[in-house]
């Protein structure tokens, strides 16, 4: 099933992060069975032309390839999208007026303002025509929650026509509200509740980056309410897996 129809379905699609620029990273993570893989222009080395190669990799595997765009701007998005990109998530949405321009350029006239590039989504221009209607029906658009400005603007953001999820961004929002990192606390706990509240209001799948590789913080979320969720980074699952290995071999050396 295409993940724009799971989303709009409110089943549960879980994927993971990419960081690492490699394309091995991408087929190890594969082996894992997500969904899909959101690969992150906003906070790596990441450029265009290794993103372009990752997403060929992703969808090489089955896999619906995302990508965390550097910010919400024209270019960075209708580049990706013409690179063949399944879906985008975009950060800082902090208002209706940006999700507008998220969608504006993402999608073609009338309903955006999205220019026409004739490169590989479209197959190198032989297949514009069934692109354009791909991308009415199975782009996937993502709006990241990760600002306390976008908390108290959520109900409006939610109103604007074409938004696929809303995933939050909790190391961002918990920095907004001036305390990074302190998920635990109550005031980013509820502006958390609040938003799940108001997806849930408006029928529009909420999501959550769960960065813990601890499946059982993953399955909080779902308790929760989400259904769009991240788990993971793929280079947290290397380090996760030898710190505890080297920490169990170096206590065996004490005994």
């Amino acid at each position: 099933m295409p993940l724009k129809q799971k989303l709009k379905n409110s089943e549960i699609t879980i994927g993971s992060w990419i960081m690492m620029s490699d394309p091995m990273s991408v087929e190890v993570m594969a082996l894992a069975g997500f969904e899909w893989l959101a690969i992150d222009m906003e906070h790596t080395s990441i450029d265009l032309k290794s993103a372009q190669i990752l997403i060929n990799t992703i969808q090489a595997q089955n896999i619906k390839a995302l990508v965390r765009v550097s910010k919400n701007e024209e270019i960075i998005i209708k580049k990706v999208l013409d690179m063949g990109a399944d879906g985008i998530i975009v950060p800082m949405v902090n208002s209706k007026e940006d999700a507008i321009k998220a969608i504006e350029f993402a999608k073609y006239p009338p309903t955006g303002k999205r220019g026409v590039g004739l490169y590989r989504a479209t197959g190198y221009g032989t297949r514009f025509e069934e692109y354009k209607k791909w991308v009415e029906s199975e782009l996937v658009i993502v709006v990241q929650i990760e600002h306390i400005k976008a908390v108290e603007n959520i109900d409006e953001i939610l109103e604007v026509n074409g938004i696929d999820a809303t995933i939050i961004g909790p190391y961002d929002l918990s920095g907004s509200m001036g305390h990074p990192g302190k998920f635990e606390r109550d005031d980013i706990k509820e502006a958390v509740q609040k938003v799940l509240e108001a997806c849930k209001k408006k029928n529009i799948p909420s999501g959550f980056h769960v960065v813990d590789t601890n499946p059982e913080k993953l399955k909080e979320k779902i308790k929760e309410g989400c259904t769009f969720l991240a788990y993971g980074i793929d280079y947290f699952f290397m380090r996760d897996l030898a710190i505890q290995g080297m920490k169990k071999i170096k206590e065996g050396f004490k005994k």
